[in-house]
């Protein structure tokens, strides 16, 4: 959940969630990420974790985007409260459209996003990450997902009963089925990290 911020500017968003994992989020991008390039954010939502690995990563060119204008606008402003050189203008992109405002990036990050998304968002986003990676380009993925067909904890599965409660369309995603999804498009999973709170980062790279 997003909340309106008051300390920022008026447009500025917040998400609680971003200050418990930000940092192990950013652990395992600075393992994986190249040490040069262009990193597009998808569904970047506040735009706090963009600004902060902005921040942190300052040798990498940093794409932030989402689909919803008050995003684009609570992104925008804390972009302009961080000043940073390689954080770019936020792109209206929705991970669905066929075409995206962006033909090349070294890395596609997304997180939290598959499961608070119908399922075509998901194979979307294979699809545009697909066309944008060259070979050895990086997909990241952060979020709860299901194993096997199985949730890595009670907690996950609360939440995901709670999530198709509030849209059938959405909910958990299990690993196989991004696996299968991505695999038309290039991408292979290279890595499975696990992370706290019952969360894993998946980690695919464009194969020729």
């Amino acid at each position: 959940m997003i909340a309106p911020g008051s300390d920022l500017e008026g447009d500025a968003l917040f998400a609680p969630s971003v200050a418990r994992n930000r940092e192990v989020i950013l652990e395992v991008l600075r393992r994986v990420l190249p040490p040069s390039g262009l990193v597009l954010e998808t569904a970047s939502g506040s735009g706090e974790h963009v600004v902060h690995f902005a921040r942190a990563l300052p040798d990498l060119t940093w794409q932030p985007s989402d689909p919803e204008p008050a995003a684009l606008r609570s992104i925008a402003a804390h972009a302009r409260a961080a000043g940073l050189a390689n954080l770019r203008p936020a792109l209206a992109l929705d991970v669905k459209e066929p075409l995206w405002p962006l033909e090349h990036a070294d890395a596609v990050v997304s997180i939290n996003m598959v499961h608070i998304a119908p399922w075509s968002a998901a194979e979307g986003l294979m699809a545009g990450a697909g066309r944008v990676l060259d070979e050895g380009g990086l997909l990241v993925l952060y979020g709860p997902f299901l194993v096997d067909g199985m949730h890595t904890a009670p907690s996950n599965a609360a939440f995901d009963e709670d999530l198709r409660r509030r849209d059938p369309r959405w909910g958990i995603r299990d690993v196989a089925a991004l696996q299968e999804a991505a695999a038309p498009r290039g991408l292979r999973l290279a890595q499975r990290v696990p992370m706290p709170a019952n969360n894993l980062c998946l980690i695919f790279r464009k194969s020729a």
